[in-house]
């Protein structure tokens, strides 16, 4: 299974950014996804998950009414909605998969992991 996201930028504070995740190899609703992200100089930190059929999400609490996680199973890509976003969101975001349905916020519970997207929020 490899993951690759994309999305990432440059943003004001306030504003709004989709991360997505494009998932191949493997059978993409077997798969629960979770984004991650890790800002500099800190230890990489749980975002939101999302069940391999969609059925059942998690977020951080940091996070919780401003960010949005969902998946397309047609089109093997999992998304990460981003709004009202603030300086302190400002990180590498990653993507990971495992070989479950079902989600978890433990990053060690993720088999597969995409190479990470910059999102940067000036205040």
């Amino acid at each position: 299974v490899q993951l690759q996201a994309s999305g990432g930028g440059l943003v004001q504070a306030g504003g709004s950014l989709r991360l997505s995740c494009a998932v191949s190899g493997g059978t993409f609703s077997s798969n629960a996804v979770g984004w991650f992200r890790q800002a500099p100089g800190k230890e990489r930190e749980f975002v939101a998950a999302i069940s391999g059929s969609g059925g059942t999400i998690e977020y951080e609490d940091s996070v919780k009414g401003r960010f949005t996680i969902s998946r397309n199973n047609a089109e093997n890509t999992v998304y990460l909605a981003m709004n009202s976003l603030k300086p302190e969101d400002t990180a590498v975001y990653y993507c990971a998969g495992r070989s479950s349905v079902w989600r978890t916020r433990k990053m060690t519970d993720y088999n597969y992991w995409g190479q990470g997207t910059q999102v940067t929020v000036s205040s």
